[in-house]
């Protein structure tokens, strides 16, 4: 027979053995996304003769607004740098970014094109869909000197963390640059969300298995469970407006777990409420009942 210190050194070593194995996929996973995104992209460049290098970084994906804000810097390639690793150009360019709306960068020579800020619209997607929404987007970019379109390459990066970008690029007429792209949550908001979800179903039956054991018990109006359960319920509200990306009200999510795990909860305080008064009423009247009863004990009036 195993003795009792030994067993307890054996599973002490097993949840040393978990806690190393979880520790060690976060980091993995970590590790993981943090090769996969926030990277940059390099979509189809020229490798020689006259061309613009168009450094693009997806600044901030806003569901809400339907927009995609990219930071343009162009970068001058061939007789059109004034010198390697310069943003300074030889002759005058034009720079057209394509979406919604037109927005033009322009430099003379001996200047370099003012950093700009593009929008791009987001369109095939729902935000409501959280955490599974996802969305496309497309823009266009041209280039032109005097002597008509400049070949024009992309490099693109994204610094959004809620987000993932995958863009991609073809060629459109007239020297037009199309960049195109699928955008969808992260993995740690999909990590979070998930966890969120189950938190919330998992504390609702836990409040839902307190409040069954309160009434099987008979017991009156415990406070202590009371206060856990009110708080329960207002601590989920907070749980939720903490969700990765502020999903709007009426997400996926809400008709999930949110909507479901506040009304059990509601339903289980309001139940064990009502129980715990008629108890503590039932209680009151024995009492009452037992002090008129005959032959019962007079309570003393005064000294």
């Amino acid at each position: 027979m195993r003795s009792p210190a030994r067993l307890r050194g054996k599973r002490f070593a097993l949840v040393l053995l978990i806690l190393a194995v979880l520790c060690s996929a976060g980091i993995a996973l970590y590790l993981n996304e943090r090769d996969t995104r926030q990277q940059t992209r390099e979509l189809a460049l020229p490798t020689s003769g006259d061309w613009i290098e168009l450094d693009l970084t997806a600044q901030e994906i806003d569901p809400g607004t339907g927009e995609l804000t990219l930071y343009v810097v162009a970068v001058p390639h061939g007789s059109l740098a004034e010198g390697p690793d310069t943003t300074t150009f030889t002759r005058q360019v034009e720079i057209s970014a394509l979406s919604a709306t037109r927005t033009d960068l322009r430099a003379a020579p001996g200047e370099s094109v003012t950093p700009q800020a593009v929008q791009g619209n987001l369109y095939d997607g729902t935000e409501s869909d959280y955490p599974f929404d996802r969305y496309r987007f497309a823009l266009g970019f041209a280039a032109t000197d005097a002597a008509g379109p400049v070949p024009v390459g992309l490099v693109f990066a994204d610094v959004d963390p809620f987000f993932v970008v995958r863009p991609t690029t073809s060629p459109l007429g007239s020297g037009v640059r199309m960049l195109e792209g699928r955008i969808s949550r992260g993995r740690s908001t999909f990590i979070l969300s998930w966890f969120m979800i189950a938190a919330m179903w998992a504390l609702a039956l836990a409040v839902l298995a307190g409040a069954e054991v309160l009434y099987r018990k008979g017991e009156g109006l415990v406070w202590p469970s009371l206060g856990w359960m009110a708080a329960t319920l207002f601590a989920l509200i907070g749980m939720r407006n903490a969700a990765p990306g502020s999903p709007p009200i009426g997400s996926l999510m809400d008709y999930l777990a949110f909507f479901w795990a506040e009304g059990i909860i509601a339903a289980s305080l309001a139940f064990t409420v009502v129980a715990g008064t008629r108890v503590e009423h039932r209680k009151r009247r024995a009492e009452e009942a037992e002090a008129a009863a005959p032959g019962a004990p007079a309570e003393p009036t005064g000294p």
